[in-house]
């Protein structure tokens, strides 16, 4: 994993994992994160709109970190290389995405929930990973035993994280940031409601930067 991405995924604490199911919301929205203090972006897979989506935020903002979600084969990976994403993220540790991934210099987080998905991560050399589902895994509990014998290993819990419980994530140790998605509901991002989608993310920076 580039370090580079690490650090800039690190220094904004969190990663807004969103959904966008018309590609023409692609821009504003990159302009509303942007002008609101979070230029960072994971565009899932889940909808056909992502590539594109992902081609609009590049070339309207090359400065945004920009990642493509739920990645599940070579196919997706190849798109989201196409499109400008600077990495990729799965739900999943699948060795063949990784290895695929690698091959086209596409920097991939996969997702990992228990102590045999990180070894094999280590074993392909990752050292940066995705906890994934994270409250249905265990939440900050699970994640503090499972670092306990793994010290090479950074984490960026996604899944169930929200206002309520994300410091409870960003508190540990090696959790470098979290995805979460409570900032850019797609009924929101539907709606072209950018003043309102704002109003959040401007709230979700400042909560993540308080002290804890």
């Amino acid at each position: 994993m580039s370090e580079h991405i690490v650090e800039q995924l690190a220094k904004h604490k969190i990663v807004p994992v969103i959904q966008i199911n018309k590609a023409e919301h692609a821009v504003p929205l990159a302009k509303t994160l942007v002008e609101n203090g979070l230029p960072v972006a994971e565009v899932t897979f889940r909808t056909d709109a992502a590539a594109e989506a992902i081609h609009l935020m590049r070339k309207a903002y090359p400065e945004l970190c920009l990642g493509a979600g739920t990645v599940l084969n070579e196919e997706q990976i190849d798109s989201a290389k196409e499109s400008g994403a600077s990495f990729a993220v799965a739900p999943g540790l699948n060795p063949t995405s990784v290895l695929h991934c690698r091959s086209i210099e596409l920097p991939m987080i996969p997702g990992v929930n228990n102590p045999s998905q990180i070894e094999q991560g280590l074993e392909l050399g990752l050292n940066f990973l995705k906890f994934f589902p994270a409250q249905a895994s265990g939440g900050p509990e699970m994640i503090k035993a499972l670092l306990a014998p793994y010290r090479d290993i950074r984490l960026m819990p996604t899944g169930g994280i929200s206002k309520d419980n994300i410091h409870r994530y960003l508190e540990i140790e090696r959790v470098d940031c979290c995805g979460g998605s409570w900032m850019v509901p797609p009924t929101m991002i539907d709606d072209g409601d950018w003043d309102g989608l704002g109003h959040l993310i401007r709230e979700a920076v400042a909560l993540v930067n308080r002290e804890a």
